[in-house]
């Protein structure tokens, strides 16, 4: 590095940390908020899931965004399942816990809420949108004739005779209320086939979906990558479809944080924040996609080999049936598309979905937990400190009305009325 190139790193990050600070400012106007030059803590615990939408958090360790920012002493820390998660944001990074993760977008509600927490709330926020896209719902080997794939429908009836023969059908999600579950549910009842009652839906940890498939133990689950193309690389399996055919461009895993540490270090969450978006801009590039599946596969983080993740990394899809695509435009999106902002609109329909199979209560009010949660103006203050081109800001809070696969329509500004239009659900 010369002396030219290194003023103007060094000038960058003066300008970052200034930027940030403004932008805390702004927020915590009544000064809850460490002054100084910098951030009031040097690092944080933030907890990851083996899947390929933890990158931007991997990233921006591996390639010392973190430290460029200003918190220098973050700990990407792996978790063995959803469930580990949620205990160890209970926990909390003062407590030998952790302080934020990548994280299944519903969770920090159903945390906030109380509803996964044991009835005590722990209060959560989404700063940012990690990815969207890029999950898949994968089937046995067993029914690789049936004809099923983004039609479910193939499946009822062979569902129904297994059952009548005292057969357990057995499809697999990774947290109850979370985003898989919701993407079979959502699946399942599109195609005829009620999840409450036609088939069993178990919980199990990303990591552990293969082996499980290999031993028989389930007949479908739902995942995010790169277990799905491990599962078809194995030749356990095949995908049946990938979720973003089931919503295109649909939101997927966020940035969840405590709300005690956002307050207690407001301009520590900005620089975190900072690093994780350059970090999602970085793996968003084309020409770094073999880099990253590379980082991904090391044995810290994934322990797999790199073509277990390159290939749908880049778009390119091998269902394991004999359909294979190139160029499908299903790759998960880490920045463009706005991907890491955190529209509300998005935040509504996860709601309205644990509404449907009854996680939430219907009464439960959208909007309100909605501003609780959702704070998007974090995610604008970061972006304006690291100096983020006005088109990858969004104008609103809403990306809109959404179509999915089936025709349904969901309008944010009347969930209820997706609600109604809904033949298979668990609400009253």
């Amino acid at each position: 590095m010369n002396a030219q190139t290194s003023r103007r790193s060094f000038l960058r990050g003066a300008t970052a940390t200034a930027a940030t600070l403004l932008a805390a400012r702004a927020l915590f106007p009544s000064g809850a908020f460490a002054q100084g030059a910098g951030p009031e803590v040097s690092g944080a615990k933030l907890g990851f899931i083996a899947l390929t939408d933890s990158s931007p958090l991997i990233i921006a360790l591996e390639k010392g965004l973190f430290a460029k920012h200003g918190v220098p002493d973050v700990e990407v820390l792996k978790q063995a399942s959803w469930g580990a998660t949620r205990d160890n944001l209970v926990l909390g990074g003062a407590a030998n816990g952790i302080d934020g993760a990548h994280i299944l977008t519903p969770m920090p509600y159903l945390m906030s809420l109380g509803t996964v927490t044991g009835g005590k709330p722990v209060p959560m926020s989404i700063v940012a949108r990690l990815n969207l896209d890029a999950q898949a719902i994968s089937v046995s080997q067993v029914y690789k004739d049936a004809g099923v794939g983004l039609d479910a429908s193939p499946l009822k009836a062979i569902f129904a005779e297994r059952k009548a023969a005292g057969q357990d059908v057995n499809v697999a999600m990774t947290f109850p209320g979370g985003t898989h579950d919701l993407w079979m549910r959502y699946w399942l009842a599109a195609g005829g086939i009620d999840p409450n009652t036609e088939v069993s839906l178990i919980t199990v940890p990303p990591p552990q979906m293969v082996a499980n498939m290999k031993v028989g133990t389930m007949d479908a689950f739902c995942v995010g990558e790169p277990w799905n193309e491990q599962l078809v690389n194995q030749n356990v399996g095949f995908t049946a479809t990938t979720t973003g055919e089931i919503w295109k461009q649909h939101p997927e895993k966020a940035l969840g944080l405590r709300n005690d540490f956002i307050e207690a270090n407001p301009v520590a969450t900005q620089a975190i924040l900072m690093a994780v978006m350059e970090a999602a801009q970085w793996a968003d590039a084309p020409d770094n996609k073999e880099e990253l599946a590379q980082i991904l596969g090391k044995r810290p983080w994934f322990n797999i080999p790199a073509a277990d993740v390159a290939g749908r990394l880049k778009g390119d899809i091998n269902y394991g049936n004999g359909r294979l695509e190139t160029a499908t435009g299903l790759e998960m999106k880490f920045w463009r598309d706005h991907a890491s902002y955190p529209f509300k609109s998005h935040d509504a329909w996860f709601l309205a979905e644990n509404i449907r199979w009854g996680y939430l209560p219907g009464t439960t009010d959208i909007n309100a937990a909605i501003d609780q949660v959702n704070r998007e103006d974090i995610w604008r203050a970061a972006a304006a400190a690291l100096g983020v081109a006005a088109a990858d800001i969004p104008e609103g809070t809403s990306r809109g009305v959404e179509t999915f696969f089936d025709g349904k329509i969901f309008d944010p500004a009347d969930p209820q009325a997706y609600l109604d239009s809904l033949a298979i659900k668990a609400m009253a």
